[in-house]
């Protein structure tokens, strides 16, 4: 499909600055949570590969980060709101951009979902009532959308204070409980970081269940993009957000994995534990060395994690939204494009967001929420993939030109090895593994839901593709081409 001819340009809307390097990186931060990113996959990586499981934590951080490495060089280059779209559409053009932009769009809004009914059943704990029902646990959920949503439309500065203070949280919790976890209840020699505890075919580094917990894992280290979705409103962020989105993974992945491989060490009777394959191996293991007093600051800490990282994914999903519809993209993109507020914040945008994760919650409990939920993980992968691929057929062809942040002779060999790394893990990830007692639809629920919404998608794009106009690099290159002739917006 060739991409339809660019409609003619106009004076494109802008969101103001108000981000620093630090308010990029905490949003980076905090997209990832190092507590959830431990909580989420601890348990299922331990009971699939053993205490081995650990070591894909540096195999997916290497991979990982490697994508950020070109993800920096795309967002020196294209600095504008909605990362993965708008690096998508620069390098590759309209149709790879909208691919990606409809992935990322999706899996994100789906985040905000998972994010708020984990928290939601956390909160719920804390304040007494231990088997929720699944109607009290979505109000909760909702609750919080609607909170973290006025938070995220208030201004920049309510958001920034909110991800710092969380972030901090995290930080001392997950920091701090490695550290006596390791000086005062270790269980187990270091060499148990090597040991499969008996699952069976663990043993090999390249058979299932390593490659099983290298696509948990996977799910793990992403949101680091999150910089770049707000770059439009981050000083020097041609400078700023390529470092922003590096250094923000390697130190969520370097807390992840401290805090994960004291947790292990601590673990009693560990190869009795993975042997069970039953129970909350993480609540289980604090309970037996610090006491049932531990329970409600943990689940507090839990809370905290997962709020922060639903205030950063809502606030790049949000720009995503709004950096397509000021291209016309989606439908409805006069309203959704719209700004307002003293810190012209896409408003609309954010409601949208909160407005599908709300219908999402709704459906918690169903088998098409078991369904759709995997698309979570896999709508990143494909976001990720689109313009990672695009920057490696970039420089395949000779099209590629730097920007303020570059890799220098390193930047090619990183972006096809990058390429590599996202094709691999995006087809690990959506593998169709059986799973015990689950029917076949939840086993290929990953490659159902991106066909459905591929189909969907593709539908939608038909509709609106004869009115995007050119993309706002060339748009605002035209503009400064020529100042007299375009009207700037009000800052």
């Amino acid at each position: 499909m060739t991409d339809p001819p660019a409609a003619v340009p106009d004076a494109p809307p802008r969101l103001s600055r108000g981000f620093t390097f630090r308010s990029a990186l905490s949003l980076a931060f905090a997209d990832v949570s190092p507590i959830a990113a431990v909580y989420a996959i601890f348990t299922l990586g331990l009971f699939a590969a053993g205490p081995k499981f650990f070591w894909a934590f540096p195999i997916v951080l290497l991979g990982q980060l490697l994508v950020a490495a070109v993800f920096g060089e795309l967002a020196s280059r294209w600095p504008y709101a909605g990362s993965v779209y708008q690096w998508s559409r620069h390098v590759r053009g309209t149709t790879a951009g909208w691919v990606a932009a409809w992935a990322y769009m999706w899996g994100l809004t789906i985040a905000l979902g998972t994010l708020s009914y984990a928290a939601s059943g956390f909160l719920l704990q804390i304040f007494g009532v231990v088997e929720p029902s699944r109607w009290q646990t979505a109000s909760v959920a909702i609750l919080i959308i609607a909170l973290g949503t006025v938070v995220n439309m208030v201004g920049r500065r309510v958001l920034k204070i909110m991800v710092v203070a969380s972030i901090t949280c995290e930080i001392i919790g997950s920091v701090g409980l490695g550290i006596v976890l390791l000086a005062f209840y270790r269980e187990n020699p270091f060499s148990a970081l090597f040991s499969n505890a008996g699952i069976p075919d663990a043993a090999s580094w390249t058979s299932g269940p390593m490659l099983l917990a290298i696509a948990f894992v996977g799910w793990s280290f992403l949101g680091f993009e999150a910089a770049g979705s707000v770059a439009e409103e981050v000083e020097d962020p041609e400078r700023n957000v390529p470092k922003a989105i590096i250094l923000g993974l390697l130190l969520v992945g370097i807390v992840v994995m401290f805090s994960s491989a004291a947790l292990i060490l601590a673990i009693p009777n560990l190869d009795e534990v993975v042997a069970a394959q039953t129970g909350d191996v993480v609540a289980e293991t604090l309970t037996v060395h610090l006491g049932a007093g531990i329970t409600k600051p943990l689940l507090a800490m839990f809370v905290i994690g997962f709020i922060s990282s639903f205030l950063a994914v809502q606030a790049a999903v949000s720009r995503c939204i709004w950096g397509a519809a000021r291209d016309r993209s989606l439908p409805g993109s006069t309203l959704l494009g719209g700004l307002a507020g003293p810190e012209r914040l896409p408003v609309n945008a954010i409601g949208l967001t909160a407005l599908v994760a709300i219908v999402f919650i709704l459906l918690a409990g169903s088998e098409f929420y078991n369904v759709l939920v995997n698309f979570n993980i896999i709508g990143f992968y494909i976001a990720f993939g689109v313009p990672v691929i695009g920057a490696a057929i970039a420089r395949l062809t000779g099209k590629w030109k730097p920007g303020p942040f570059t890799l220098g002779r390193w930047g090619a060999p990183v972006t096809y090895v990058a390429s590599l790394w996202i094709v691999f893990e995006t087809v690990n990830v959506a593998w169709p593994r059986t799973q015990p007692g689950q029917p076949w639809y939840i086993n290929w629920a990953s490659v159902l839901t991106t066909v459905v919404l591929a189909v969907v998608g593709a539908v939608i794009y038909l509709t609106v593709r004869r009115n995007i106009t050119a993309p706002i690099g060339e748009r605002l290159a035209a503009e400064d081409a020529h100042p007299a002739d375009v009207a700037l917006p009000e800052r």
